[in-house]
């Protein structure tokens, strides 16, 4: 598939790769000299970044502060809470992606 894409392009492009296996394969090393001639970078994610993924950051407020001790109590109850939770992101519910201080 990147082959593929790499002949398509335009532009340079940067694909950003999390390090799972087949993304670090040796199939792929071999591919990547002839992918950045033709334009397309690979860049990999620090091997721990959940900072960087907003699903991560999403289930982290969804688990420890939008969800209550009580919602645990049994499957029906957590779904329930759950459904609510994510239904109500962006209306009752926010997300405050705030620069980081690195002072």
């Amino acid at each position: 598939m990147l082959d593929r894409f790499s002949l398509s392009l335009s532009q340079e492009t940067v694909i950003v790769l999390d390090n799972a296996k087949i993304h670090t394969a040796k199939a792929i090393q071999e591919r990547r000299a002839i992918w950045e001639e033709r334009g397309l970078s690979l860049f990999y994610l620090p091997p721990y970044s959940p900072h960087l993924n907003l699903a991560e950051v999403l289930w982290r407020k969804l688990k420890y502060e939008w969800l209550r001790p009580q919602d645990y109590l049994c499957f029906e109850h957590l779904s329930y809470a759950v459904q609510l939770a994510l239904a109500a992101v962006g209306s009752l519910l926010y997300i405050s992606f705030a620069k980081p201080d690195y002072a």
